[in-house]
Formats: structure tokens, sequence, C-alpha cells
């Protein structure tokens, strides 16, 4: 992860060290000495001589015997250089440029320079801080007692920063305790709970893109007593989902007993009936989950966003088909992109006049009247009429959510 997340600046050392391009050197090679620069840079209790070793034998083991003397060259120049450290982050505001940001914290500049554009040289500097930490670990309570439970078994916890049934783990693993293997809780991002809390109630509901299972399971929890049916694309990840819900169903009053899961395409939906809520939480660039998701930032390109906005109009329209006169449509990404957020809205309505978009300020203001958002300052998670949360700015993932509603 380490790696990961710091993989440009890894590589502007190695660069500076090397006598070859790094662009010409094998994958193995450089994923070898990456593994030591970090070891070498950020782990203070490592030994350079250990790390050294160690990636000198990883080129061996990976049949690139002849370049292990290159390998021990670089990494040895690189120990006798700057004494490890754990502190590189990115720069103060002041007189910081995009250029400056992206290298600095290891971003590629073409995302700090929309996160500029979009949201503020401010925000942006968080989103970069932010991506470059480890995330802190949230949970949502199920049933009252799983508060007691954890803490019996070792689990330190505080209290969440949106929602009165979130936790934040402070100290301890909560996935080996019998409290989350029985689904007294789960392991869930606040945002991605928010989101959730904002399909509200119906009789019968729908989530199109139900994978890996948290919101499916938190709109069980507030709806025992509707029909809801989980739609998942790939067949064995159908067949887990149904797994997982069952193993985490809490044994008194198992909410997840009203979940009919289906492998259908969301695209194509197959239901004769129309549903009250719909969840169209559809595939994204995860862009506002780079502290869990590194590897996101060196993979994705501006040419992605517009096919992934083609499969995310494609998936909203068909909701929207689905939903019931006076019903709603909650679309929904992890993406700080406006390309797959905004824009996407935009398009829908302009070729739907039966929809009309439903300000989310009103519907967290409900939340926080009913005793469920405790966040103090709701105008800060909207902008316009959207849900937008920030890495950084908020304590958890960046998330965007519409709502809207059949007339």
């Amino acid at each position: 992860m380490g790696v990961l997340r710091w993989r440009s600046l890894l590589d502007s050392e190695i660069a500076a060290s090397s006598a070859q391009p790094i662009s010409k050197l094998d994958l193995e090679i450089l994923t070898a000495l990456r593994l030591a620069v970090y070891q070498l840079r950020w782990l203070s209790r490592i030994p350079a001589r250990a790390a050294i070793n160690e990636s000198v034998d990883l080129v061996k083991r990976a049949r690139k015997r002849s370049a292990a003397p290159f390998v021990n060259a670089v990494l040895r120049k690189l120990a006798n250089g700057t004494s490890p450290s754990s502190e590189v982050s990115p720069p103060a505001v002041s007189g910081v440029s995009p250029e400056t940001l992206a290298a600095s914290s290891a971003h590629p500049l073409w995302l700090v320079e929309r996160w500029i554009h979009a949201y503020g040289l401010d925000s942006a500097l968080e989103i970069c801080r932010h991506n470059q930490s480890i995330p802190v670990t949230a949970i949502r309570l199920r049933r009252p007692e799983a508060e007691d439970q954890l803490r019996a078994e070792g689990i330190e916890l505080a209290p969440g920063a949106f929602l009165a049934s979130a936790r934040r783990v402070l100290r301890g693993d909560v996935a080996r305790t019998a409290a989350f293997r029985t689904g007294l809780c789960v392991i869930q991002d606040e945002a991605s709970q928010l989101v959730a809390a904002l399909v509200g109630h119906g009789e019968h509901v729908l989530d199109c893109c139900a994978a890996p299972g948290g919101k499916t399971a938190a709109i069980a929890d507030r709806n025992p007593n509707s029909n809801i049916v989980a739609v998942e694309l790939h067949p064995h990840r159908a067949r887990l989902l149904r797994k997982l819900l069952r193993a985490h169903a809490p044994a008194a009053g198992a909410a997840d007993d009203n979940i009919r899961v289906i492998a259908a395409d969301a695209r194509k939906l197959p239901f004769a009936r129309k549903f009250n809520r719909i969840l169209a939480d559809v595939p994204c660039s995860g862009t506002g989950t780079l502290s869990r998701n590194p590897e996101i930032k060196w993979r994705l390109t501006p040419e992605d966003l517009a096919d992934l906005q083609a499969r995310q109009l494609a998936i909203l329209r068909s909701a929207m088909a689905q939903v019931a006169i006076g019903g709603r449509v909650i679309y929904s990404t992890c993406s700080l992109e406006r390309e797959e957020n905004e824009d996407v809205i935009e398009r829908v309505l302009a070729e739907q006049s039966s929809f009309r978009v439903i300000d989310c300020h009103a519907e967290l203001d409900r939340l926080q009247q009913e005793g469920e958002l405790i966040w103090p300052e709701v105008s800060s998670l909207t902008r316009g009429p959207y849900l937008r949360t920030l890495p950084g700015v908020h304590p958890c993932d960046g998330f965007f959510a519409a709502i809207l509603e059949r007339i």
C-alpha cells in the first residue's frame, strides 16, 4: 500500500540514482526497487541492509539474476542519501502550484488540476493529504447490543462523524470479532452509509449494482418489511452476495430475509413491476476512495471517464424506467469527477421531463431531525441539490448522490 501511495515519488528517486531510464527497466526490477526505496525512506525500523538484500533476492527469484548487481548499486547509492522519513506530505497552500502539489503528494498532474479547478486549491490539497494517509475504519451498528459486544472483544470505538449508528474504530480488528461474524455490525465508510440512508423507505426497493452488499444490508435494516431486490451483473459476485447476506443476517429479526439477489445486467433490468425506491450506485472511477485504493490513480486515464459515463447513463436510464410514479431513484458514485456525476444527471434530465431533482439538503435535514444524522453542518455536505463529500474536507471517502423523483 505504501508503494502504491507514493509510487511517483519513489520512481523519481530511483530515476535520479539509476544509469538506465525507468522506462527501460523490467517490471520485476522496478517493483523490487520501489519496495526497497519505500522501506529506506518510510519504514525506519527496517535496517537498510535488510531492505537492500531483500530486493536483490527478489530480483534473483524473478529470474533476473543479471540485474542483481545493478539493483544492489542503485539501492546502496540511495541508502547513503536522505535518512528514512514518514513525514513526506503535500506542501503548505501558500505559493503551491498544481505541479508542486502533484509531485509532492504523488498524484497524477491531470487529476490534481481537475480537483483544483472543481473544488479550489485548499480542498485539492486536503484531498491529496487524505489520500496519502491510512484511512480510518468505520462500522455501522446493526443492533444496539453490538457496541457492548465489540468493546468486550477488545475493540476501542469512537462515535461516528455523520450517523448515530456509525462508529470509528480506534483500535482492534473488527473483522475477527464474533459481533462482525454474526452480522451485528458491518464495515462501511460513513459516506457510503449516508448514501444508503438517503434511499429512505419504500414497499418495493431495488438496488441496481448491489455487490459487495453494504448498502443493500443498510437499506434492508431500514426497511425490514419491504421487498428488496439486489441486482449484480456477475453470477459469481451474486453468489458471494447471497452468501454474505446470509452470513451477516443478525439472528434476532434477520432483516436480510427480505432480500432477493438476482444476477442481471442493470442496463437491461428484467422486471415487469415498478419500484418505490431504486438505488443506482453505479460502477465508477473510484477517485473518492484513493486512500483505500491508491492503485486507481496510476491506472485511470482521462479517456476512461467517457467510457464510464456511457455505462452510468445506461444504468440510470434503465433504473428510471423501473420507478413508480412518486418513487425515487438515488444515483450515486464514489467519484470526484463531474463527468460521472453532475453531467450524468443533467443528461438524463434533459431527456426525461417526467423527473425532478429533490434537494439533498432537505433530505439531510429530515435525517437530522429524526436523530440519524449527527453532523452539525448539513450545508457542507451538499453542492447545489446534490450530496457531495470530499476526502480530507470531510472525514470519509468522496461520494456524490442525486435524488430523482418521478412526477
